[in-house]
């Protein structure tokens, strides 16, 4: 059955785009033709790095945690790093579940092998990240890691996997330099900004023909590393007006919503994370600004819509992680009681990678890190194959839509 539901998830997931209902709320909305309760960040297209379409391939089917049920395995751990509580705590909930279905599928599958996880709350934050990192590496029974989450945390963090050679697979740190640390447990499983910057700034310029854009970020490892290639290939497009930096944790963004109003951009672009996108582009419509909101990967969530309401409609979020679809979402929904957000995917198969090498009998660090460097197969969200860097050999970013 569990073969059948990642066949079916994944069929659907190829077929074609599929409305991703990622977003609930239960307060009262305010009147208008468009609930708070009714808008749902939409699926609408994968793009390549020029902006353009590239419709989903048909393909294999993807991995199966259960495997063939006759797994045989001593104790053994994976641990997820990530914010669990926190600001950000739904980015790193998502990642977790996602990790969380596919031990218990595999579990259930498997009397033989029992695999635990452990998780690990670093609130997202580099420092509190950097003292939970030997406790994760001095857990004999841990051999993999789905984390860090976040790129601060991860850059902060990675040499110590690194000595310990411990697999450090990341759902969803896309911050591009970090393949450039010489880490040999480095896996990143989705494409880094380096691909999703250019590819979205051509979305925006080539596809939807944007004049002007302003462009802020949030000044964190990601919103920058994100804004730099955003940046770059919008060129001139990005108006040297509106290039604006704003910190972490900010809730005030009136002197960048003055800033904006007085350009009348066609768009614009922040690059962070939801707890901050929600506030601004809540500000942004309260002071006059009609211009398109767009932002990527860090505020692809359903707390966005949530925390933003009515402010959200209409928004543009660009993402390197999978569409959520089919029987995986419907589990995934009836498990956790909230329907799969971004990089519950992600998660889902990183686990399932990991436990696929588990079963096949690579139960130390040593040898799990050796399966995963040649690891080569479908999953729910995409193929993964990783370079010696830990980069995926193929990457494609998905444009969504808040409606």
């Amino acid at each position: 059955m569990r073969g059948r539901m990642a066949r079916n998830a994944f069929a659907l997931g190829s077929a074609g785009l599929l409305v991703l209902g990622i977003a609930g709320c239960n307060q009262s909305a305010p009147e208008s033709s468009t609930s708070q309760a009714d808008l749902k960040i939409v699926e609408q297209v994968q793009i390549d790095e020029n902006g353009a379409e590239v419709k989903a391939a048909e393909g294999e089917a993807p991995a199966d945690p259960a495997g063939d049920g006759k797994a045989t395995c001593p104790p053994v751990s994976i641990a997820m790093a990530g914010a669990l509580t926190g600001p950000d705590a739904a980015l790193g909930i998502n990642i977790k579940n996602g990790v969380q279905m596919a031990i218990d599928i595999h579990n259930a599958a498997n009397p033989g092998c029992q695999v635990q996880l452990k998780p690990f709350d670093t609130e997202g934050d580099p420092q509190k990240a950097t003292g939970i990192a030997p406790q994760i590496v001095d857990d004999q029974y841990t051999i993999g890691l789905v984390g860090p989450a976040f790129s601060g945390e991860t850059k902060a963090t990675g040499t110590v996997f690194d000595q310990a050679g411990l697999v450090a697979a990341t759902a969803s740190a896309t911050n591009p330099t970090l393949s450039e640390n010489g880490w040999k447990t480095f896996f990143r499983g989705l494409a880094n900004d380096g691909v999703q910057g250019p590819s979205v700034a051509n979305y925006l310029k080539n596809t939807l023909g944007y004049k002007k854009i302003c462009v802020v970020d949030d000044s964190t490892d990601y919103g920058l590393g994100l804004a730099v290639p955003v940046r770059e290939t919008l060129g001139p497009v990005a108006d040297s007006a509106c290039n604006i930096q704003v910190k972490k944790g900010d809730k005030d963004f009136s002197a960048a919503v003055t800033q904006i109003k007085g350009v009348s951009p066609d768009a614009v672009f922040y690059s962070g994370y939801y707890s901050e996108a929600a506030p601004f582009v809540q500000q942004l419509k309260d002071g006059g600004v009609e211009a398109t909101f767009v932002s990527a990967d860090g505020t692809k969530d359903p707390e966005f819509v949530k925390q933003a309401g009515e402010s959200s409609k209409g928004a543009i979020l660009s993402c390197p992680c999978g569409p959520a679809t089919g029987t995986f979402a419907e589990d995934y929904t009836k498990k956790f009681g909230q329907e799969p957000g971004t990089y519950s995917t992600e998660g889902y198969d990183l686990g399932t990678i990991l436990l696929k090498g588990i079963d096949s009998g690579a139960i130390t660090r040593p040898a799990l890190l050796d399966y995963v460097k040649n690891y080569n197969g479908q999953g729910l969200a995409r193929k993964y194959q990783w370079s010696p860097t830990g980069e995926l050999t193929t990457n494609l970013i998905w444009i969504f839509k808040v409606q």
